[in-house]
């Protein structure tokens, strides 16, 4: 299916010229994302870049015995795909939906086409790439340092930025997952945001209340990969 020209919600399709938006977007390709959908395998050659309109995607790093820890986070904001543009034809991490939701995609051919032959493209794409490797090394300071509930409040926060409302579907067993800690201790720190008026957990759901009371309960496990997006690339997350 052909990509429309305009109505794009991927913040880094809409950020770019009509002019360079006209190259990219007849190369582009729609495609729905069910939950645990694909987008790269660890180890294998990428074959197409994933320019997310909704839902969003986990990069993730195996710690051995099927156990998953998440090292990354994409919604609207960006793109998958970034060790292509760095010059590599794949990753040692896997990346998969956490959220269903749609993307556009282009081959990787496509994509190391326009990066050599676009420079404003490129430049787009690499700073989208530096703000993943900032985030990436807040999400170890995180994991590092902070307590549960500071990682929590974090990652509720970060999975809000990427949706629409407040709230956000995630299992207890998911976040433990994501979050590498066991089952019994995301139960608990979600009982303790709770008491504190935050969120609520329904049903498989975690509903934002207070987001100005998560932001403080974060502390600084949270915002400086928002920060860095802004600066950046000029354009506020989905979010703000």
């Amino acid at each position: 299916m052909a990509a429309p020209t305009t109505n794009f919600r991927n913040q880094l399709l809409t950020s770019l010229s009509p002019r360079d938006l006209a190259l990219v977007a007849p190369k582009l390709e729609h495609r729905t994302m069910a939950l645990r959908h694909s987008i790269e395998e660890a180890n294998r050659p990428i074959r197409r870049v994933y320019f997310i309109e909704s839902g969003f995607a986990s990069t993730v790093a195996d710690r051995g015995g099927g156990r998953d820890v998440e090292v990354g986070l994409t919604g609207r904001e960006g793109a998958t795909g970034t060790a292509i543009l760095l010059g590599s034809d794949r990753s040692p991490h896997a990346t998969y939906t956490q959220l269903a939701g749609a993307a556009y995609c282009l081959r990787a051919a496509d994509f190391r086409a326009l990066a050599a032959g676009n420079v404003r493209f490129r430049d787009l794409m690499l700073k989208f790439a530096h703000v993943l490797l900032v985030q990436t090394a807040q999400t170890a300071l995180s994991n590092g340092r902070a307590k549960i509930e500071e990682r929590l409040a974090r990652w509720i926060l970060m999975a809000q930025d990427r949706i629409n409302g407040d709230g956000v579907p995630l299992t207890h067993e998911f976040l433990s997952i994501m979050l590498g800690v066991r089952r019994a201790g995301v139960t608990v720190a979600l009982k303790a945001l709770g008491s504190r008026g935050l969120v609520a957990s329904r049903r498989g759901n975690v509903i934002v209340i207070d987001r100005d009371g998560l932001v403080k309960a974060a502390g600084r496990s949270y915002g400086v990969p928002e920060k860095e997006y802004r600066r950046l690339l000029g354009i506020k997350p989905p979010a703000d």
